[in-house]
């Protein structure tokens, strides 16, 4: 058996010694053989990589997770994938998260309390995307030697369940008002009428609000797309009292820029309101239910959410056992010439109706 000479054994313990481009290399090899073996074969490959102008990862900077998402998106996103806005949206939460973060200093741990601060303000099925996004980041990082390793491998997604969200009636809504703190009740207030995203109601500006029009311009929406929202007489009235310091409307002075969360007040309200569960998400798909009961088209809500099908509309279209009954109640009339309900005794069918855009504002 040839005699390995650049492995040696001496106090219980392997030790390397082999020479490289003139210079000898000594160091600790593991406590067995087979440990010392891979110890010399990782050490002579680096080398050889290093002869060869690869850097190693761990030799080179860090490199900063804003600085590589951007990379990633202009290199590998837009010429590979169609859905890339879709990372780009994604990213835009995870760089504000991972702020001043490199590649190396994100861990497991991190990546776990994004998931939690997530859920708390989106759905699980967003979350998920957005880790899905944050694996493949890692994937690319890893495949173009930025770094060594995917910290978000073996995170686990979010089990989705098909629970119906949580759809508020009138009641609720002007409870989950009347329990916030009064800088969150107007942001509540435009999300219940216009079924914005929380995101981009945060991030509106006064030029994007036309009083004249009644609409609001939304220019950097989740699906790429401009849109414009039409504003309610509560929404214009809400806007309209709130003072202008800023081009953001809902600006924080200590930053200089708008508000970037509202998940602390959110959580305090819907606790005061005895809303358990309650997402911020579900405000709109509040708002397109109650859009639906009261006679609006799909088709226009489908542009007012700035949904790419009506097939992801259906899926805020949750009509509430009220609504079905009244809608119901109402078709009596098509048969009925005097415009009364038939048979239909007012003492023993409770009287339902459309929550107006007063009553919530108020």
């Amino acid at each position: 058996m040839k005699k390995e000479r650049n492995l040696k054994f001496a106090g219980g313990k392997w030790y390397i010694d082999f020479r490289f481009k003139g210079k000898r290399i000594r160091q600790f090899g593991g406590y067995t053989k087979d440990q010392a073996r891979n110890t010399l074969a990782k050490l002579r490959i680096g080398k050889i990589d290093e002869q060869l102008g690869f850097k190693r990862p761990d030799q080179g900077e860090a490199v900063p997770f804003a600085k590589f998402a951007e990379d990633f998106i202009e290199l590998y996103a837009k010429q590979n994938k169609r859905s890339w806005k879709r990372d780009e949206f994604s990213l835009n939460s995870l760089k504000a998260f991972f702020k001043g973060e490199t590649l190396r200093s994100i861990g497991p741990e991190k990546i776990e309390r994004y998931k939690a601060m997530r859920k708390a303000e989106v759905s699980p099925a967003t979350v998920n995307l957005e880790l899905a996004c944050l694996k493949t980041v890692f994937n690319k990082a890893v495949e173009w030697g930025r770094t060594e390793n995917n910290p978000a491998a073996k995170i686990k997604k979010f089990k989705l369940s098909n629970a119906r969200e949580k759809i508020l009636n009138g009641e609720e809504a002007r409870r989950l008002i009347d329990c916030a703190p009064p800088a969150l009740r107007p942001i509540l207030i435009i999300a219940l009428k216009t079924g914005m995203r929380r995101g981009e109601i945060l991030a509106l500006t006064w030029p994007a609000v036309n009083f004249i029009k009644s609409f609001i311009l939304i220019e950097n929406s989740k699906s790429g797309k401009a849109r414009k929202v039409p504003m309610s007489p509560a929404v214009r009235e809400v806007l309209k009292a709130l003072p202008r310091v800023s081009d953001f409307i809902f600006y924080n002075p200590e930053t200089k820029t708008h508000i970037k969360s509202v998940t602390t007040a959110f959580e305090t309200a819907r606790g005061k309101a005895e809303l358990s569960g309650l997402r911020f998400h579900d405000l709109r798909h509040t708002f397109a239910t109650w859009y639906i009961e009261n006679g609006g088209d799909i088709v226009a809500l489908s542009k007012i959410l700035g949904h790419a099908s009506i097939q992801m509309t259906l899926r805020y279209c949750n009509p509430t056992e009220e609504g079905m009954l009244r809608a119901v109640r109402n078709m009596d009339g098509i048969l009925d010439p005097s415009g009364q309900k038939a048979d239909t005794p007012s003492e023993t069918v409770m009287e339902f109706r459309p929550v107006t855009i007063l009553e919530i504002a108020n």
